[in-house]
């Protein structure tokens, strides 16, 4: 698991905490096999305090939930899922910087950011 305080969802979680939250929800989607999927978590986590309150980032291991990787079509790793009222309003594919992970972040609470 990447190193972090993140909250881990599960096949068994993910469905009610996406869709039962009052605020966007961001999921990064990772495995350990992957070089990437650990820089990218310690970059959200670092993020997390920023977005405390307004934005719920969460983690989910790909290889140990395939039922949500699979509903998703993830087929690259890392990827950011971002819900909104329990529906995806944006995909991240790959490892970004932190500067453009805050950006992105940023933009899901802007009101007409999706306009």
């Amino acid at each position: 698991m990447p190193d972090t305080d993140l909250p881990a969802l599960t096949d068994a979680t993910f469905a009610e905490a996406v869709r039962g939250s009052v605020i966007p929800v961001a999921v990064d989607v990772w495995a350990e096999w992957c070089p990437p999927c650990g820089p990218m978590a310690r970059t959200l986590a670092e993020l997390q305090p920023e977005f405390a309150g307004r934005l719920l980032i969460t983690t989910l291991n790909a290889d140990e939930n395939p039922e949500t990787a699979r509903a998703h079509r993830i087929l690259s790793l890392p990827t950011l899922l971002i819900f909104q009222n329990g529906s995806v309003t944006r995909t991240l594919v790959g490892a970004r910087p932190k500067s453009v992970l805050r950006h992105v972040l940023a933009e899901v609470l802007t009101p007409y950011a999706n306009v």
